[in-house]
């Protein structure tokens, strides 16, 4: 007799999903909106260093329109289908669901039979993605053990707000509609992500389309009009509970990573700039009593620099600001990787204790003023630590350098071509760069990375280590 079985690559704890084989190749979302009239692409990167491609692009997957800007892709199942309350072990991560946020289009990516040559399973056009969810923009991508969540910055009408969340189907893609039933007062949306165990979702701020679309707005910024709350949401209920405000000088509150073993009710949040003093800043999410609190626990100072070394945006200010742009955290939750994309640094900080994290490690490369070239680069580089993504045992980290399009040249006007990293982990921490590993992708960006069988951002657990 047939029987269903899990896909091997779902792990019910975090200290299982560890001990798992090293990946062995990643997908890696390529961009060219506004360099050429090149559509977007999957780019698949080797990364078996017993192989002679090791460090090479396999396959490029070129998708069918132009003007999309890719952004974060993800996983259409993950571990989180092994949660006992909406259990679906017959599931299999097999598809990439791949967001075009500035085109508002869906792209399902089938990896299989080759996973290293994948292909276009679905396309879900803006005008069925808008009329069936009310949202448009779509960012963020996140397998839930009910449905396949995505985050949206933008109303149905393009324009203002509210951003959201809207769902997929599992099985056919489908777009089954908004998931809020009573959001209160918010109205900017990013990035989510949960503690399942608790019926919690947490989502965060970033901004309006047009506050973003032709890069950032300095008299926006300077009066306060980007996002600076932190929600908290009933999960099942679809409700918003409680809203944290961290203070409308904390500018952009971005990436949410929050721990990945279900008994600990805490997580992280990153700020991308203070309009006080320049500096970005990490937040601690945790329970106190029955509501949630956060504390500012990492203050990442600007760096002083000459004004002819800086770019038109800021040349006023004298300063490189870090603009931490994504955070990573590792599934023992010990490490949290940090990406200082103005100044050019990844930091690990160890968060053993959440809200005392010490700096374990740093590697400096790229930076608006530095441009740290890599060992194999020819030449310094344009962008910095940007997209970050943290194997499943927490021994190596990858990154790319672009963070959305008409930022890069607002912030790098030499025009950045794109470029992926990685660096290796030491088990109490400290980091180097790999000195043998370095793609370069041309004149085409990179953003959000995907590994093989899953990574440190993509999965949920409901079952602890």
């Amino acid at each position: 007799m047939a029987l269903w079985k899990p896909d091997p690559s779902f792990y019910p704890s975090p200290k299982m999903a560890m001990a798992a084989p090293p990946e062995r190749h990643a997908y890696v979302a390529a961009l060219n909106y506004g360099r050429n009239d090149k559509p977007d692409a999957i780019c698949v990167v080797d990364l078996d260093p017993g192989s002679a491609s090791y460090g090479n692009v396999l396959s490029t997957l070129e998708l069918p329109n132009v003007g999309d800007e890719l952004h974060h892709f993800g996983w259409n199942a993950c571990s989180s289908a092994l949660c006992p309350f909406a259990p679906h072990p017959h599931l299999e991560r097999r598809y990439l669901v791949v967001p075009g946020i500035r085109s508002s289009r869906l792209y399902i990516i089938d990896t299989k039979p080759d996973p290293t040559r994948p292909h276009i399973a679905k396309v879900i056009e803006p005008d069925e993605l808008v009329a069936k969810s009310g949202y448009s923009r779509p960012h963020t991508v996140h397998c839930g053990p009910d449905a396949i969540y995505v985050s949206a910055m933008g109303s149905a009408d393009g324009e203002e707000g509210p951003g959201g969340i809207f769902m997929l189907d599992h099985f056919s893609f489908e777009v089954k509609g908004p998931w809020e039933i009573d959001r209160g007062d918010q109205e900017l949306a990013y990035d989510f992500w949960w503690h399942l165990a608790e019926d919690v979702l947490v989502s965060s701020e970033w901004a309006r389309p047009h506050q973003f679309e032709n890069g950032l707005v300095p008299e926006d910024l300077l009066a306060h009009k980007y996002g600076h709350r932190l929600h908290f949401w009933d999960l099942r209920k679809r409700k918003l509970a409680q809203t944290l405000d961290l203070g409308e000088q904390h500018q952009m509150v971005l990436e949410l990573r929050p721990a990945h073993d279900p008994r600990k009710t805490f997580g992280f949040a990153g700020v991308v700039i203070s309009t006080e003093d320049l500096s970005a800043s990490i937040w601690c999410w945790h329970r106190k009593g029955e509501q949630w609190a956060i504390d500012k626990v990492i203050t990442i100072p600007a760096v002083p620099a000459a004004e002819e070394a800086l770019p038109p945006a800021l040349k006023p200010f004298g300063a490189v600001p870090p603009l931490v742009s994504d955070i990573d955290l590792s599934l023992d939750d010990r490490f949290l990787y940090v990406s200082c994309w103005g100044t050019g640094e990844l930091l690990q900080y160890d968060v053993s204790d959440p809200l005392n994290p010490k700096l374990a490690g740093k590697v400096a490369i790229g930076g608006i003023v530095s441009k740290t070239p890599h060992p194999k680069s020819a030449t310094p580089l344009l962008g910095g630590p940007q997209m970050v993504e943290i194997s499943r045992d927490g021994k190596r980290v990858y990154f790319t350098n672009s963070l959305y399009s008409t930022w890069d040249d607002q912030f790098y006007p030499d025009k950045m071509g794109g470029w992926m990293v990685k660096v290796n982990v030491q088990p109490d921490g400290g980091m180097a760069l790999d000195p043998d590993f370095f793609v370069d992708f041309g004149e085409t960006r990179v953003h959000q990375i995907r590994l093989e069988g899953g990574d440190a951002s993509t999965d949920s657990f409901c079952y602890p280590s």
